[in-house]
């Protein structure tokens, strides 16, 4: 790195970390930043970066060769990959520091004093090769005629408010960032905040982003947050949730609040809901999807394929399509089968699905255990499987990911309990 180079920390978050040999580390998620007793501005000491299996480390800022817009390089030797662990004298720049409203004190006597929210931080390295915070980027408060605040850059120390408690932290600019990850990402982000803060930046989610990310976290965070709603908002949240994920939420609330909730909701998303909710847990009725792609027979190929091309869907329910009479919303008229999306590949787009359908997989009962489940779709190497009622009619789908989600440990999406398992 050269001397007097000014890096800005939030522009690193995301960025690939290497070691020398080209392998990659894991990613940047926020800078450390130490305050110092003196007036001198605060020390940045290091990076924060997440490796697989959510662990997040700290990175020694000593041990970086390298900063630039595509990359965060690293020098040889050893990482300590004890998880990161914020001490008190310590800030870190997304999560402490973005948003905090501060005021800005003028250049010149005479001036004004200005106004605004941190949008980033700059550091430089000194002649101790100290890498500390010499500038801040600002967005003033817009004005009557602008809808958003103009961004410039200030002196560390002409800045006040920046360092210390604040009550006055908004959450834009670090949704911005947030909102480049993907949703599981992005729930193990909140898990790393205060609890304060993780509810007032999950609340500034648009509701299909936050339902994205509640489906993402442990169920103690997802309750914690779902609660700190207003309980209008809360129900349009559950009802952009799949209906089993928002089904396995509000089992976990009392009764007196899921019978609101349910009535607050659209009657046509909370009718599913409810009715998943009827289902003895460790069943396929209770882990199914009740919106899996389903077409009747006379669908064209090049029509099936439109569908599964949806964005909205996820890549497991779109692997396959499930044929039935109709109508087509559950419980379907009789089920015929399903067909899987290589099959609609080869084949030419004007063929019907009717003809296509493999009816040779027993479909599931609501009744069926997880572990017949598992065993089936291990043994038929089989990414979803239908459920159907008595009369052969569709009810829903069991996915890959509905199966992992019941059986691996309760708390498997905590880190922290995860952690605890791990050898450091």
């Amino acid at each position: 790195m050269t001397m007097g180079t000014r890096v800005y920390l939030a522009r690193l978050s995301g960025l690939p970390v290497f070691d020398p040999n080209g392998d990659r580390v894991g990613r940047v998620r926020d800078a450390v930043v130490r305050l110092r007793t003196t007036n001198r501005p605060p020390q940045v000491v290091g990076l924060v970066a997440e490796m697989a299996l959510r662990r997040r480390i700290f990175l020694p800022i000593g041990r970086v060769t390298s900063m630039d817009a595509e990359a965060v390089v690293l020098s040889t030797g050893t990482l300590n990959l004890r998880r990161f662990e914020k001490r008190p004298n310590e800030l870190l720049v997304l999560e402490d520091l973005l948003d905090r409203r501060v005021t800005v004190a003028p250049e010149n006597e005479g001036g004004r004093e200005h106004a605004g929210a941190v949008v980033d931080i700059g550091m430089e390295e000194n002649r101790r090769t100290e890498w500390i915070i010499t500038r801040v980027a600002i967005r003033e408060h817009p004005g009557r005629l602008t809808r958003r605040g103009h961004v410039y850059q200030a002196e560390y120390d002409r800045v006040r408010g920046l360092v210390g408690p604040t009550d006055t932290q908004g959450t834009s600019n670090l949704i911005a960032l947030l909102d480049q990850m993907r949703p599981a990402d992005m729930a193990n982000a909140l898990q790393d905040l205060p609890d304060a803060r993780r509810n007032e930046v999950a609340a500034a989610l648009d509701d299909r982003r936050l339902a994205d990310v509640l489906e993402e976290l442990p169920e103690h965070d997802q309750v914690e947050i779902l609660v700190a709603l207003d309980r209008e908002r809360a129900a349009d949240v559950l009802e952009r949730m799949d209906p089993d994920d928002a089904a396995d939420l509000l089992a976990e609330l009392p009764k007196s609040e899921q019978a609101v909730l349910l009535d607050l909701m659209e009657p046509e998303e909370a009718s599913p809901v409810r009715q998943l909710m009827n289902y003895r847990p460790g069943t396929a009725g209770s882990v199914m999807t009740s919106e899996p792609v389903i077409l009747t027979p006379d669908t064209t190929v090049a029509e099936a394929l439109a569908r599964i091309r949806e964005p909205e869907l996820s890549s497991v329910v779109a692997a396959q399509v499930f044929v039935a009479r109709a109508p087509s919303a559950t419980p379907t008229g009789k089920y015929l089968g399903m067909v899987h999306f290589q099959r609609l590949l080869r084949e030419p787009p004007s063929t019907l699905v009717g003809g296509l359908v493999d009816a040779d997989i027993e479909p599931l009962r609501t009744e069926t255990g997880l572990t017949e489940i598992t065993r089936r779709m291990a043994t038929y190497d089989l990414i979803a499987m239908p459920v159907v009622d008595p009369q052969h009619r569709l009810l829903g789908a069991v996915t890959v990911d509905d199966v992992l989600d019941h059986t691996l440990p309760r708390d498997w999406r905590d880190r922290d309990a995860y952690d605890e398992q791990e050898v450091p």
